[in-house]
């Protein structure tokens, strides 16, 4: 009781001594004094603002060299390319999707890569993703022609550029150019974003707009803060304060958010569980931040001064602008289903919505049906990866593979009797993944047990990009899903490499003991993972190479 009555003691003292501004709320679970309220609100950023732009734009330099290196090869359609790349031009000529030939068997393929490219029927298609995506692939077709290159630009660009936002991202969390740098450079060298930002598919820009969503997210907690900070010190009495905090509806960077979340589910509509999960934490960011300020009633109030707006910012403005994707779809009436509803008269309440939109509504439908009908329930694929085996690349998957190159080829330099292969594998960069899966579980714990709410940024988005997946694995799904997932276990794997590094520098300005232990193991795990990704470089970019090579980074059979 002693020891407590001396605590109280103190913290009374504290507070008569704290002046506006510098309110305390007491120690932590470690007896440790916190800060004052306002630098707990808003701890101030880092005094580099230069040098972490220098940082970021060398490390997302690298990143698109390796990612634009050699980018026009392989010569030909790798996996699904097939589709999204002859869909994304269709939209670019004929502001919808067609059908192309299918007879004989790849000549829609074939005439494409010989210059030929009147391959398409006049009957519109029937496609089973949103339409952002497959215009992004048709921007860079714009630019560079409908060639491998030009429908590859893009994916690489916005690959690129994901390692930009979470650079920044990862350095607005943690107040270190350090960290967030360590962030981009393990981001840059994973295998799966790497072969992903290479080809032609969706799932590089639903990550983009993903990671650009909570970045949006993560400013606008730090635009709030501020401003809360900066209403401590206005000359207001400490009642009127407590009673609400201070009205904060028009948040630029939430509606921001928004945009980023719609155009993510106008690539892929996977991202709604991902919109859901941070809405709901945004709002337990703002809870945290009146409850800080002494508001009192403090869930109550949140949920109308920031729950609301919050829901029209994010929420409703994701939906119109998803809405806003299918522009192109409303506006052609050779669209696929597009007068559907000309031929289905409309009953009950339907008779308000109008013709394009209910039909619009039936394609919607139509997908759902496709991605979750008996029909793909009993579809098998080769390469099928069950979720549950994605933390720890239980089953990658190959893009692309020539086998059986004989010796002699250009590239194969191997004896008589043996031969040469080449492949694209979409495969993680192994100690990278398993360094992440490990602290993603540490992430948990801090998140839980220290209330970082840092740590929770990580969590809530490796789960809703991962979890979600569990409810259709009846159909086939593939590990390449799980490029969403990275960023976020990487934000979390600096997050916890960033614990491991310890303060910067003891009080007389030289490194700690600490800190140089740190610094060595965090060093020695990230040029690691760099020479992991360096010797996997071969066969996540179609390189001729002996098969015992390859076989030498097939580490486990289920990689085969």
């Amino acid at each position: 009781m002693a020891g407590v009555a001396a605590v109280i003691e103190d913290e009374t003292a504290r507070r008569s001594d704290a002046g506006e501004g510098q309110e305390t709320l007491g120690r932590d679970v470690l007896g440790r004094r916190l800060p004052p309220l306002k630098e707990r609100l808003y701890p101030a950023m880092p005094r580099d603002f230069d040098g972490g732009w220098i940082a970021t734009l060398a490390i997302t330099l690298m990143a698109g060299i390796l990612r634009f290196w050699h980018l026009s090869t392989p010569v030909k359609f790798v996996f699904d390319e097939t589709y999204y790349a002859k869909d994304a031009f269709s939209l670019l000529k004929f502001g919808y999707a067609r059908q192309f030939i299918d007879q004989p068997d790849g000549a829609a393929d074939k005439a494409i890569l010989s210059g030929n490219l009147d391959v398409f029927k006049p009957t519109p298609s029937l496609t089973v993703h949103p339409e952002v995506g497959k215009w992004m692939i048709a921007a860079g077709e714009q630019l560079f022609g409908m060639n491998t290159f030009g429908w590859r630009f893009m994916p690489a660009l916005f690959g690129t550029l994901t390692v930009l936002l979470l650079i920044r991202t990862v350095r607005r969390m943690t107040r270190s150019t350090l960290i967030g740098s360590i962030a981009g450079i393990l981001l840059a060298v994973d295998g799966l974003s790497f072969v992903m930002s290479r080809v032609a598919l969706l799932d590089i820009f639903l990550t983009f707009w993903l990671v650009a969503a909570v970045s949006c997210l993560v400013a606008d907690r730090d635009w709030t803060r501020r401003r809360h900070a900066d209403s401590l010190d206005q000359p207001t009495a400490d009642g009127e304060r407590r009673t609400i905090g201070r009205w904060l509806l028009v948040r630029p960077w939430r509606i921001a958010a928004g945009v980023c979340f719609g155009l993510a589910c106008g690539t892929k509509w996977s991202a709604i569980w991902t919109l859901a999960a941070f809405g709901v934490l945004a709002f337990a960011w703002d809870f945290g931040a009146r409850r800080a300020l002494g508001v009192r009633f403090a869930f109550v109030k949140s949920a109308l001064v920031d729950g609301i707006p919050a829901f029209v910012s994010i929420v409703l403005v994701a939906g119109v602008t998803y809405l806003a994707t299918w522009t192109g779809w409303l506006l052609h009436d050779n669209a696929y289903d597009h007068n559907w509803a000309a031929s289905n008269p409309a009953h009950g309440v339907m008779k308000v919505v109008p013709d394009d939109f209910r039909s619009l509504l039936e394609y919607h439908k139509e997908v759902l049906a496709f991605h979750t009908g008996d029909y793909i329930k009993h579809a098998t694929h080769p390469y099928q990866s069950n979720p549950a085996g994605w933390p720890i690349i239980a089953r990658p998957i190959g893009f692309d593979a020539v086998n059986d190159i004989k010796p002699g080829t250009p590239g194969c330099n191997v004896p008589a009797g043996t031969d040469c292969l080449q492949v694209i594998s979409a495969l993680g960069t192994p100690l990278l993944w398993w360094g992440g899966a490990l602290a993603l579980i540490a992430a948990l714990v801090f998140w839980i047990g220290s209330r970082d709410w840092r740590y929770g940024v990580p969590i809530v988005g490796f789960v809703t990009c991962w979890v979600p997946w569990f409810a259709f694995d009846d159909r086939p799904i593939f590990f390449f899903y799980a490029v969403t997932m990275i960023p976020f276990t990487v934000m979390a794997l600096a997050l916890v490499l960033g614990r491991i590094l310890g303060p910067a520098r003891a009080k007389l300005g030289t490194a700690t003991p600490r800190r140089l232990i740190g610094s060595a193991v965090v060093g020695a795990f990230v040029v690691l993972v760099v020479l992991n990704f360096a010797y996997i470089w071969p066969i996540l970019t179609d390189k001729v190479m002996p098969h015992a090579d390859w076989l030498s980074r097939m580490w486990f059979k289920s990689w085969i």
